[in-house]
């Protein structure tokens, strides 16, 4: 597998979609920035698609690879659970 500029652009912008998606799939509300979803998507992404390939079930497609990109939204929607949990903590909401 060549990496190439278009390739690192790519995963890039794949990463923040599967962000997003992650963030989406948890239920409630997360006390994170945008940037930290970001973060957790770009890294879910690379995971994902090493785990996917690594099951057998990611397979190279003249279009988009649903089950890998199953695996990357949910390892993004793991992530992001954690972080918000993580983060959550300490913190107590008065209403």
């Amino acid at each position: 597998m060549e990496l190439t500029l278009f390739g690192i652009i790519t995963a890039l912008i794949v990463g923040l979609i599967v962000g997003a998606l992650g963030r989406l799939v948890v239920p409630g509300r997360q006390n994170m920035p945008i940037w930290l979803t970001m973060v957790i998507g770009v890294v879910a992404a690379l995971l994902g698609t090493v785990v996917a390939r690594a099951l057998g079930i990611a397979t190279e497609t003249n279009g988009i690879d649903w089950m890998e990109l199953l695996v990357q939204v949910l390892l993004a929607a793991v992530g992001v659970a954690l972080v918000a949990g993580i983060g959550g903590r300490g913190r107590r909401s008065y209403r």
